[in-house]
């Protein structure tokens, strides 16, 4: 058995379920529909073991019975057991509107992943509920790729959480997804309105947080010891942290590097103070 395929062949970028497929590469009509899209077959294979709720499918009409034969081999899974509804498209429409320059012949539609995703706003007398272990925080990491790898080292490594300043990176956005591959739909993240105050929160509760900055009190990563529950900041690619967010840590630490280098890419960073972090 297939996929539960709906209705004609679609042939045209006007049908109405392409348009509204389409609109999803718009962030504003992702977050208004509370939905999101995503390409690939080992994407689509991630979601659906991890229990993402999946809205629909489209596929390549001429590619077709090499996904669903693929689907299997990925998953052990028979295809009619993705109750969601899948569409064929002609092939030269669903080359037009995918997302990926090597089109593997799927593309899904998905229903925001809240039970993992949060937003909170921060009151004044308000602890965040984190759970033990090392936490990664990141203030206006604006692209999307360093926020998806970010993400994918953070599961490799260990880390138990990940807190987001509202300004950072749309957790959705197809960059997002593509750098930070299946861990994205199972990692607990939260997103703040005010990060220098989800710190402040963090602290009160016993434990100590860290900005990756250079100033004169930083102290070089690998010469002190991280404790169970400590966290760390990172900050945006290009400012770094701002220095609301410093004073409200407890010590900055720096990366060491040899003279006359740049700073590292965000992600990189990112990887390596997790690194210390999980040890």
């Amino acid at each position: 058995m297939g996929f539960l395929y709906q209705g004609e062949v679609i042939a045209s970028r006007q049908n109405r379920r392409v348009v509204d497929l389409c609109k999803l590469e718009d962030r504003k009509a992702r977050q208004a529909q509370k939905r999101f899209r995503f390409d690939g077959i080992k994407l689509f294979c991630e979601a659906v073991q991890r229990d993402v709720p999946i809205d629909r499918i489209f596929l390549k009409k001429g590619s077709a019975a090499r996904v669903e034969a693929r689907f299997s081999e990925l998953t052990g899974r028979d295809p009619a057991s993705v109750l969601c509804p899948a569409f064929l498209l002609e092939d030269e429409l669903f080359d037009k509107i995918s997302q990926e320059n090597a089109p593997e012949g799927i593309i899904c539609v998905a229903e925001y992943i809240d039970r993992f995703h949060k937003m909170y706003i921060i009151e004044k007398e308000d602890a965040l509920d984190l759970p033990e272990g090392p936490v990664l925080l990141m203030e206006s990491v604006r692209d999307p790729l360093n926020v998806g790898a970010i993400i994918r080292s953070a599961a490799a490594l260990g880390i138990r959480h990940l807190v987001l300043s509202e300004d950072c990176a749309d957790l959705y956005h197809p960059k997002t997804l593509r750098a930070a591959m299946g861990p994205l739909f199972s990692m607990p993240i939260t997103r703040v309105d005010h990060l220098a105050g989800a710190v402040e929160s963090i602290r009160k509760s016993g434990r100590r947080v860290f900005a990756a900055a250079l100033d004169d009190t930083a102290v070089r990563l690998g010469e002190f010891p991280f404790q169970p529950g400590d966290c760390v900041v990172i900050g945006n690619e290009g400012h770094g942290l701002s220095w609301e967010l410093i004073r409200a840590c407890d010590q900055s630490i720096y990366i060491p590097m040899q003279a006359g280098t740049e700073s590292l890419n965000a992600g990189v960073a990112a990887a390596l103070l997790m690194w210390e972090l999980c040890k």
